[in-house]
């Protein structure tokens, strides 16, 4: 099979990361007699450096003209860098907003699941027979409080910010199917995330789930107001096989389901659009405090990678086959700096970015 890759290796860790994933790649191409094709592009901080502005129409159209995107991080430190300076519209997010419009990725799917071999990273209490939990959160990803309209403006002497949350029947019925198709391929169950307690925008899609259920009767629905779900998720996230929301409500508790799983560092991240086409990156940000260091933890990209060869490619084989060698990686010891600190030292051994990438490629 031949595939075009564009890779977005962007700020701070990515480029660290997206190495690793790359090398795995190229170790599935070596063993299954695949071709990968990278065409590398900017996004981000760095394309503000070298282009004025965070992403390109080149960019865009490279993406397009490509079977799937692998990227890594964007953005710096809001603190310190300058590029938190510029207007909103030209700050490292504002790209990635963008490419996801501008490629019609409303999609975005975030497994979150324990691997046996760090159960002790786990930081919830401790459950006799040990936790056990593996869910997907399916998040809406180009409408919602994100895009609407905003401002900034003085009103009656007063500084006011606007931001308004915006979702039609048609965006919320889109992303309700996938997360319904994805459910037959699973345990069978959906669990509707919203805040119809309070929001229109929450009734609505309440309502529209519940029409798209009707076409699904083998899945068992139910719904859940976002706070409760932020409390259950720490509580008993064994409950949970997919949960579908919107674009706000889905950011936070997506990096809450990560971190239940012991490190952010090992939680993949799909945007899909119609079809096969799709973004994959790791659910973590840039991390400049450690960016040049080599102590990144490439799992996360990695893993973002085996869903671009299951989602994109249709390689379930290719796709089952990495996933396999970060879990035989795990069992054989090898951690990142960030598993380390979390599981102890006692009988494991401590590696660098690279490292564990290349312990991932002979595992393959």
């Amino acid at each position: 099979m031949n595939k075009k890759i564009a890779v977005i290796a962007g700020d701070g860790i990515g480029p660290e990361i997206v190495a690793q994933a790359r090398k795995v790649l190229d170790g599935v191409c070596e063993k299954y007699g695949h071709t990968f094709t990278y065409t590398d592009v900017l996004m981000g901080g760095c394309s503000i450096d070298a282009y004025g502005v965070p992403l390109t129409d080149e960019t865009i159209e490279i993406c397009k003209a490509s079977d799937a995107v692998l990227m890594g991080s964007i953005g710096g430190n809001a603190a310190t860098s300058p590029w938190y300076k510029l207007a909103p519209e030209l700050r490292p997010e504002a790209g990635l907003l963008k490419l996801r419009k501008s490629l019609n990725l409303y999609c975005n799917l975030r497994p979150a699941y324990l691997f046996k071999e760090l159960a002790d990273s786990c930081p919830l209490a401790a459950k006799e027979g040990g936790r056990n939990f593996d869910l997907v959160i399916c998040r809406e990803l180009t409408g919602g409080l994100y895009f609407g309209e905003r401002y900034t403006k003085v009103k009656d002497g007063v500084i006011t910010a606007v931001d308004t949350a915006v979702y039609n029947e048609n965006e919320i019925r889109r992303i309700a199917v996938k997360a319904f198709e994805i459910a037959m391929k699973r345990g069978k169950k959906v669990c509707s995330v919203d805040k119809a307690n309070v929001l229109d925008t929450s009734r609505l899609w309440r309502k529209v789930v519940a029409d798209v259920a009707k076409d699904y009767p083998e899945v068992e629905l139910s719904n859940m107001l976002v706070d409760n779900c932020a409390m259950q998720l720490v509580k008993e996230p064994e409950q949970f096989d997919v949960i579908v929301t919107g674009n706000m409500f889905g950011d936070i508790l997506s990096d809450e389901a990560s971190m239940i799983t012991g490190s952010i560092g090992m939680l993949s991240s799909a945007s899909l659009s119609d079809g096969s086409f799709g973004l994959y990156e790791p659910s973590h940000g840039s991390a400049p405090d450690i960016a040049g260091l080599g102590i990144a933890n490439p799992i996360a990209t990695i893993l973002s990678a085996a869903m671009m060869l299951h989602y994109s490619f249709g390689l379930l084989k290719e796709a089952d086959a990495v996933e396999a060698a970060v879990k035989q990686t795990l069992a054989d010891g090898y951690r990142s700096i960030d598993l380390m600190s979390r599981t102890g030292a006692e009988g494991l051994i401590s590696q660098n970015c690279s490292e564990l990438g290349d312990r991932i490629c002979e595992r393959i």
